[in-house]
C-alpha cells in the first residue's frame, strides 16, 4: 500500500498539521486493517483513498476510531494525488456524507466544504473543563463551540483533557476575534474523545468558525489562525453555503505499507 505523510496548512516542513495519506488499489481494506494502521501511524488522521473507475472515495481514521469528516488530511490526499500521483484539474472526494471538491487556487489548495448548521446552546458543566469560561457557546451536530474574549484566552488556554474526553460530542473549538491587522480570528480544537487531545490544524472546525465570524463581523474573506504548538494558517470564505479553505502542504515521506 502507498504511503505518504504530509503537513497540510503550511508551506514550512514540521509545522501545520500532518496527516497520513494511504492510495488504495482495487478495494477497500477491512475496517480493522484501517483503524490498526491509523493507530500504527499515531498522527491525528489518516486518509484512505480509493480511485473507482474515476470517482475518488475517501475516509478518515484517528488512532480510535473512523470520523465523519477531517479537513486537513482531504487536503493531504488532494496534495498527494496532484504532487505525486499525476491528477490535474479539480477533484471531488465522495465520502459516506459528502461530496468535497479541493483544487488550486494560485497556490493554494482550496477545499470546498458544506457550511455546518450551528446553534447556540447554554453553557453546561461538562464544558467547564478550561481555565476560562467562554462568553457564548455554540454547537454542530458534532462539535461544541467556545467564543472567547481575546486572543490571550484562546493561546493560554489549558484544557482538562481528562473531562474533555467525556463530553457527548466528538471535540471542543475554542475560538476569539484576533486583535491583529492581518488575522481576524484565532481557535484551537481538542478531541480527546476520538484520540486527539489537541488537533494542530483542524480544517473541518472551519465548517463552524467561518460562518460564526461572518455573523460577528459582517464580512466573507478571513485570514484565520490555529494556536497550536505547529501552528497552522488558512485563508477562508464563505460562499453560497459552503466554506472555502485554502492553504498549502509539504510532503515529509513517501513509502510503503506491508500488511
Amino acid at each position: 500500500m502507498k504511503f505518504y505523510q504530509i503537513d497540510s496548512f503550511t508551506d514550512t516542513l514540521f509545522s501545520g498539521n500532518p496527516a497520513a495519506v494511504c492510495i488504495l488499489k482495487d478495494k477497500w481494506p477491512g475496517e480493522t486493517i484501517m483503524q490498526n494502521i491509523a493507530a500504527e501511524n499515531n498522527l491525528s488522521e489518516t486518509a484512505f483513498v480509493l480511485d473507482v473507475d474515476g470517482r475518488l472515495e475517501i475516509r478518515w481514521f484517528t488512532p480510535t476510531t473512523e470520523v465523519p469528516l477531517c479537513g486537513h488530511a482531504t487536503l493531504a490526499a488532494a496534495h498527494v494525488l496532484f504532487e505525486h500521483e499525476g491528477y490535474q484539474g479539480g477533484l471531488t472526494f465522495h465520502s459516506a456524507n459528502y461530496a468535497l471538491k479541493v483544487a488550486y487556487e494560485g497556490e493554494l489548495l482550496t477545499l470546498d466544504f458544506p457550511v455546518a448548521k450551528i446553534w447556540k446552546v447554554d453553557f453546561k458543566e461538562q464544558l467547564n473543563c478550561f481555565n476560562a469560561i467562554p462568553n457564548e457557546v455554540w454547537r454542530s451536530e458534532d462539535e461544541y463551540l467556545l467564543i472567547f474574549d481575546s486572543r490571550h484566552d484562546v493561546e493560554n488556554a489549558v484544557c482538562n483533557l481528562e473531562k474533555a474526553a467525556r463530553i457527548d460530542l466528538l471535540g471542543i473549538i475554542i475560538t476569539a476575534q484576533a486583535d491583529e491587522d492581518n488575522i481576524d480570528f484565532v481557535s484551537r480544537y481538542f478531541g480527546p474523545k476520538i484520540g486527539i487531545d489537541e488537533d494542530p490544524v483542524t480544517g473541518s472546525a472551519y465548517t463552524l468558525l467561518v460562518p460564526y465570524w461572518s455573523r460577528v463581523m459582517g464580512k466573507e474573506n478571513f485570514n484565520a489562525v490555529q494556536l497550536s504548538k505547529r501552528r497552522g494558517k488558512l485563508f477562508c470564505r464563505l460562499a453560497d453555503n459552503r466554506v472555502k479553505i485554502g492553504g498549502k502542504a509539504v510532503t515529509y515521506a513517501v513509502g510503503e505499507i506491508f500488511i
